[in-house]
């Protein structure tokens, strides 16, 4: 006997967990293979979906490694692709120091701006504490429009 497809089910959502060294090198490669990734979910490199993100995946490493920084510990990306939103997580063992966007950054420092990119390019973000681990999670949620989108 044949059951009936059901054709109301959501597809799975696709996603992707690395664990890189909290060091500039393993903020690049967290860049690098979100590419890679939502390349072969369907968003090519260059497409809005894919920029977007790994400019996201960019600013939220880079102040992992520099702010979160636990010597001996790893960081942590996730990314989830569902429904047309792509949820980008970065996870550091430092909980004590809660990003903000705080006050604008003067126009000749040379930091300070990544949340502020973030938050540009995001459909929202936020702040959590880990669970199951110490420290803290930074999450964005970006809209993924393109061939891969799954809505």
């Amino acid at each position: 006997m044949t059951l009936p497809a059901d054709t109301t089910t959501a597809p799975a959502p696709a996603t992707f967990e690395l664990r890189f060294t909290s060091t500039p090198r393993g903020a690049r490669l967290a860049r690098r293979l979100t590419a890679y990734c939502l390349d072969s979910w369907g968003h090519p490199c260059g497409c809005e979906t894919n920029e977007s993100a790994s400019l996201v995946v960019a600013e939220l490493a880079a102040s992992a490694v520099t702010h979160g920084r636990v010597p001996g510990r790893d960081a942590l990306l996730r990314l989830v692709l569902a429904e047309g939103r792509l949820r980008v997580e970065v996870s550091d063992t430092r909980g004590e120091r809660r990003p903000t966007t705080g006050p604008a950054a003067v126009d000749t420092e040379e930091s300070g701006r990544g949340l502020l990119i973030v938050g540009a390019l995001a459909e929202t973000w936020g702040v959590t504490p880990r669970t199951g681990a110490p420290g803290k999670t930074v999450w964005a949620v970006l809209r993924a429009s393109g061939p891969g989108a799954s809505s």
